[in-house]
């Protein structure tokens, strides 16, 4: 505290700077702000790298189970036709049932 006329006045710390003090401080705020930016950026890059890649593993697993369901359903067709050229009676009579019941459910709605 100082007394200039007799009053008691207090000193605040940090007020007795001038903005020439608060330029270099702005400077560092800048810069920071800057470096920040760039970091996000870094950031985001990274992060789509890993989506890409990430991506390009699920599209390879689907292409994948893709496959092997495309194999079993050839599977169950060719299964299907040996069975419907062995006993075509029992298919035609077993194809008439699924019709029938089929006919029947649609008929209540």
């Amino acid at each position: 505290m100082s007394t200039h006329d007799g009053t008691m006045t207090a000193k605040r710390p940090g007020m007795a700077h001038s903005s020439h003090s608060t330029k270099p401080a702005m400077d560092r705020i800048g810069t920071q702000a800057k470096e920040a930016g760039k970091d996000l950026q870094e950031m985001g890059g990274t992060a789509v790298d890993a989506l890409q890649e990430k991506f390009g593993e699920l599209r390879d697993t689907a292409t994948e189970y893709y496959e092997q369901g495309k194999g079993k359903f050839s599977e169950v067709e060719r299964s299907f036709e040996k069975f419907v050229k062995e006993q075509p009676l029992k298919s035609v009579l077993i194809a008439a049932a699924a019709g029938w019941l089929f006919g029947r459910f649609w008929m209540r709605r």
